[in-house]
């Protein structure tokens, strides 16, 4: 393997870490009965979608969660050690999240969130119909 994609080999060491398990494991069940939720690979870590669209996806240190968001700079300016953008995600509508500093009632927030911002109504239909509230 050459040190191009020596990455992606990282991330898989990364992904097995006791910390990360249970990052995802809590990620998986806050979005687990979200409609039209899937989990695939992107760029070799788990990517959560609402139907095609990407949402929230594990960064390649295993630590820090990727999610689309239209509030990234209201969050930023409230704790900007957890809510945070590196050069890469300025021009885009994602915002990363430190998960050591996060509490869990605020990510599961920011997921739903997240869905919403990606999912079709169809789906966020079936979501309200489910008895459940958009968050925003």
């Amino acid at each position: 393997m050459n040190n191009r994609h020596k990455w992606r080999q990282n991330a898989g060491i990364k992904l097995q870490e006791v910390d990360t398990v249970v990052y995802l494991e809590f990620i998986r069940n806050a979005v687990k009965d979200l409609p039209g939720v899937s989990e695939k690979p992107c760029y070799s870590t788990p990517g959560f979608y609402a139907g095609k669209k990407l949402f929230a996806r594990m960064k390649e240190d295993g630590e820090t969660l990727v999610v689309q968001t239209y509030e990234r700079e209201k969050w930023m300016e409230t704790d900007p050690a957890t809510f945070f953008v590196t050069d890469h995600y300025l021009n885009y509508d994602y915002m990363l999240i430190a998960l050591k500093h996060v509490s869990p009632e605020v990510l599961s927030k920011l997921l739903i969130i997240a869905w919403c911002n990606r999912a079709t109504n169809k789906l966020i239909q079936e979501y309200e119909d489910m008895g459940n509230t958009k968050p925003f």
